[in-house]
């Protein structure tokens, strides 16, 4: 749909503007430089792996629901991404975190792009479940509904606040582990949401995203331990 379109690009050039920001401003340590010239194969592994999970899990969800159409999500491009860039980090002998340079474009893309969701409405499949809330909002179909999407946009937006904040102040933690940090708190945030979508459940009363939310959160957990071992604050 063209709204969704439009916020689709509008969150990739937030994205890039901020990530030039920051780049301009040296916030970040030098390992955070990467670019698609000075290692094309990470960029290529990321763009691969992010393009897979998105219309992997994104299309799983919508069969799984009863709309056998190709589909995309945000999740399941996170995960991808992570998957094949630590795939080609471990064929490479690369250790440590190599992706603080994405935390704030991420935050904001994903802040923007779910502005683009929640405009689209009920084709969209990415609405709430029926409340009496008084910030319900009608789709369309004549039922107040969660608007999940503005949640998570909001979420990422405080994320964004904080890190900001964080890494110019020359946080350690942020600065050592910001991706990490970004990784578990999407997998909270967005672990809490699907409790209020529509979403079919596949093993007890979790979702396909809940179940990658958690894979998120473990993973997040266990390399923020292992990146302070490899780098430990002074």
């Amino acid at each position: 749909m063209l709204i969704h379109t439009i916020f689709d690009l509008s969150g990739w050039f937030s994205a890039a503007l901020i990530g030039g920001l920051i780049g301009r401003l040296d916030l970040l340590p030098s390992n955070a430089s990467r670019t698609p010239f000075s290692d094309p194969g990470y960029f290529i592994a990321l763009g691969l792996g992010a393009l897979s999970g998105a219309i992997l899990l994104g299309s799983l969800n919508l069969n799984l629901a009863g709309t056998f159409a190709i589909g995309h999500s945000i999740a399941g491009a996170i995960v991808g991404g992570i998957v094949a860039v630590e795939i080609y980090k471990w064929a490479n002998g690369i250790r440590g975190s190599t992706g603080a340079g994405f935390v704030a474009p991420l935050a904001v893309g994903i802040a923007v792009g779910r502005l683009g969701c929640f405009f689209a409405g009920l084709p969209d499949y990415t609405y709430g479940v029926p409340t009496t809330l008084p910030w319900g909002v009608d789709f369309g179909d004549g039922i107040p509904r969660h608007p999940v999407q503005l949640y998570e946009s909001a979420a990422m937006l405080i994320f964004l606040v904080v890190y900001l904040r964080s890494v110019a102040r020359g946080s350690p933690s942020f600065v050592r582990d910001g991706f990490y940090l970004f990784v578990l708190y999407y997998g909270v945030q967005r672990f809490l949401w699907e409790f209020l979508k529509p979403y079919p459940a596949v093993l007890g009363s979790f979702n396909v995203f809940h179940l990658l939310c958690l894979a998120m959160i473990a993973y997040s957990l266990v390399m923020i331990g292992r990146n302070r071992e490899l780098h430990p604050a002074r």
